[in-house]
């Protein structure tokens, strides 16, 4: 995506329940920024069992080193399950006409990541309600919860 007139690159990470799990905005696509990425993830969520990627030499590298258990799985169309909530936050960025830092840029893709995890019932805030009015209500139990 492009932040302030130059490309930025997006690692996200998405559980099989499509739950987005961690957010990393980088300056570059190499080897350094996929293992800052892979660290603060497993340092998170754990270890995973598996991880599908796109076909990025640097992705396949890092997890060879630091998960040489896990199935690195790269097949075509796999990864579409991340590159499809990619597109719904393009798709949110677009009437904004882009980010112009690279901080607000991480804000912004994690509080999209909130609000997506929130909407598909991740949470326990806001999962009684319709699913229209599930978002809403969500906020309303955060900011008494605050």
């Amino acid at each position: 995506m492009r932040i302030a007139g130059g490309w930025r690159y997006v690692y996200r990470a998405v559980d099989q329940r499509r739950q987005i799990s961690d957010v990393y905005v980088s300056f570059r696509r190499d080897f350094l920024s996929a293992r800052r990425f892979f660290d603060g993830a497993i340092r998170t969520h754990g270890k995973p069992v598996e991880v599908v990627t796109d076909r990025a030499p640097a992705s396949r590298a890092v997890i060879e080193g630091l998960l040489p258990a896990a199935f690195r799985n790269a097949a075509q169309y796999v990864n579409n399950r991340v590159e499809c909530d990619h597109g719904r936050l393009l798709a949110r960025l677009r009437p904004m006409r882009g980010l112009k830092r690279d901080h607000t840029a991480e804000v912004v893709i994690r509080g999209h990541a909130l609000v997506e995890n929130l909407r598909h019932g991740h949470y326990e805030l806001g999962i009684d309600p319709r699913p229209h009015r599930r978002i809403e209500t969500a906020f309303t139990e955060l900011a008494r919860s605050i």
